[in-house]
């Protein structure tokens, strides 16, 4: 789901970056989403804040050490779609 944000940011910083999105044929929200995705995507998940009902489901499942998460993936689409 796509959160809606608001942005306070210097005039002509928004102008140039209207410009240079429009150049490489994105959108500003796209450059802005993948920027911060580059930011964010090293941070550990340790540092992640969790609301309180997900933080309630935290290790509520206990799965075997030698589980194959993309094998068991795999099977589950081969039995949804075959």
């Amino acid at each position: 789901m796509d959160a809606k944000l608001t942005l306070s940011i210097n005039t002509d910083v928004a102008r140039r970056a209207k410009v240079y999105a429009k150049n490489k044929g994105r959108s500003l929200s796209d450059l802005v989403e993948n920027y911060l995705m580059l930011l964010t995507k090293n941070t550990p998940i340790e540092d992640t804040e969790y609301t309180p009902r997900v933080k309630s489901l935290l290790g509520s499942v206990a799965l075997p050490a030698d589980f194959d998460y993309k094998k068991e993936l795999g099977n589950a689409l081969i039995k949804k779609y075959l």
